[in-house]
């Protein structure tokens, strides 16, 4: 098929004088081709005319009025969907071959006498006016520290002028990880935008349980920085396409850039953060100029920042235990009926009773989790054994393997004693050394021998429960070799030179 552009170059070459033969030649187009091209003053384009009729019969024209009706009422049909259900109602009248006719058949129509598309309308941004921000899964990533999973969002925001972006590592999609990723990117940035767009937040509302107390909140935090809010139209996620790209093109940044390191374990969290800094310098590098012209044009940051947590004022039950949002965790006995002040944070709490700090405790991801210290209610246990069997946090009592495999030795050895002797192992750890009871247990169990609370605190009590720590041993220097030494410039003997450092 001749195309346009040799056609042009045709004529080029025609123009220049060389023969008619020569120039079909170079262009790779038959003789008698270049001759109608060139006595024509049209492209090959403008020759082309639409066929306009059908070289085979229409085998959809029967059913065609029927599937019209049915793409009128429901227009998000697919073709494929009209046309199994056309070969379940006619069988062997439409073979596999005649799908592909009915998609080009449906889609010609879409094209020509369907229903509108939703239009999107490009946007003009200006320097300091806008930025938008999102949570952002980082799991499918598969980052490890030290060897473990690390699940984990990223509080990811953006200039939509310059698309200068930043980032904080948090662990869901709560009012404290939004407030405190708002904050940390605001004062890294250096300014304050004009507005801040973000979807409907359902997520962060959803876990603080309250949408007036979640509306107040927020309000109360851009107000802090004089930032207006923005809120897309639910599921309309386009709206905040910025952020939403800008997320895509992250996610792959860091890919690549995992891929060159040669490896996704990280020693640590710290490190892993210090790799995403890298990961965002790099990316905003290149946006440096029209960064440069929004910079001037933020607003001044606050003199302060807005503590990122909140209080709650919850009873402590009688299993010991608070409950905060939808988890469950454990505070000192003591306080049971007692009323405290915990202050939410975004990946801790601090439980306060009047102006005294009780326990600060990791705060528990998901829902229905619970984070019971066994510390807490050991005591009671040890005077209530029969209240293990059926413990609900149970599992909490088992802080290594050898603790779990402990109990099983003991449980089938004597399920009717079992609860109480490991109860009473289990105050040996609270009181004492849990590391030293782990061991202990270690040695019994590989050595086959009988576990006893005796037989624990005894070997607690001769000290084989963790092996001694190395003794160093100091010899002492003899200060007058290095008088020797500046006096006569001897050898010395082979220990003596040992202390001394190589020039």
């Amino acid at each position: 098929m001749t195309k346009d552009t040799q056609v042009l170059k045709l004529r080029q070459l025609l123009g220049e004088g060389l023969p008619l033969y020569c120039a079909a030649w170079k262009v790779g187009m038959d003789a008698k081709t270049a001759q109608k091209y060139r006595d024509s003053d049209r492209l090959p384009s403008q020759m082309f005319t639409p066929r306009g009729w059908r070289t085979r019969a229409d085998p959809f024209a029967e059913v065609w009025p029927e599937l019209l009706d049915r793409l009128a009422l429901n227009p998000g049909l697919q073709a494929k969907t009209l046309f199994e259900d056309l070969r379940r109602r006619f069988p062997g009248r439409f073979p596999d071959g005649q799908l592909r006719t009915l998609q080009r058949k449906i889609k010609a129509w879409r094209a020509t006498e369907g229903p509108p598309k939703e239009v999107f309308f490009d946007q003009v941004h200006t320097p300091g006016a806008l930025c938008a921000s999102d949570f952002t899964a980082m799991n499918d990533l598969k980052v490890t520290l030290g060897g473990q999973p690390f699940d984990h969002l990223v509080y990811h925001f953006v200039l939509t002028y310059s698309n200068w972006e930043t980032g904080t590592v948090c662990f869901s999609e709560s009012f404290e990880s939004l407030s405190q990723g708002l904050q940390d990117a605001l004062w890294e940035l250096g300014g304050v935008p004009l507005a801040q767009r973000t979807d409907r937040l359902t997520a962060a509302v959803n876990n603080l349980g309250d949408r007036e107390l979640f509306q107040q909140r927020y309000r109360a935090l851009l107000a802090h920085y004089g930032l207006t809010p923005q809120a897309i139209q639910a599921r309309k996620a386009n709206q905040n396409g910025d952020a939403e790209q800008s997320h895509n093109r992250f996610k792959q940044a860091v890919d690549q850039a995992l891929l060159l390191r040669g490896g996704r374990d990280f020693a640590d969290r710290a490190a892993y953060e210090a790799f995403l800094r890298q990961v965002f310098a790099q990316r905003n590098s290149g946006r440096a100029q029209r960064f440069a012209e929004e910079r001037p044009l933020l607003n001044d940051l606050p003199s302060r920042r807005v503590g990122a947590w909140h209080r709650r004022r919850v009873r402590v039950r009688q299993g010991s235990t608070i409950r905060v949002g939808s988890n469950t965790y454990s505070v000192p006995s003591r306080l049971i009926g007692e009323q405290v002040d915990v202050h939410v944070m975004a990946e801790c709490l601090e439980v306060w009773h009047g102006a005294v700090l009780i326990e600060r405790v990791p705060r528990q991801r998901g829902h229905n989790e619970h984070l019971i210290n066994y510390r807490h209610v050991i005591d009671w246990l040890v005077r209530k054994p029969g209240a293990f069997a059926a413990y609900r946090h149970r599992d909490a009592m088992f802080p290594t393997s050898r603790f779990r495999r402990a109990y099983d030795v003991l449980l089938a050895r004597s399920p009717v004693g079992a609860a109480k002797d490991y109860l009473r192992i289990r105050e040996m750890a609270a009181t004492g050394s849990e590391a030293g009871v782990d061991a202990v247990l270690g040695r019994l169990l590989d050595g086959d021998v009988p576990i006893t609370p005796t037989v624990v605190a005894e070997h607690l009590g001769r000290d084989l429960g963790l092996p001694r720590a190395t003794e160093v041993v100091v010899t002492p220097v003899d200060l007058s070799l290095y008088d020797q030494l500046l006096e006569t410039g001897e050898d010395f003997p082979l220990a003596s030179q040992s202390m001394c450092m190589s020039p």
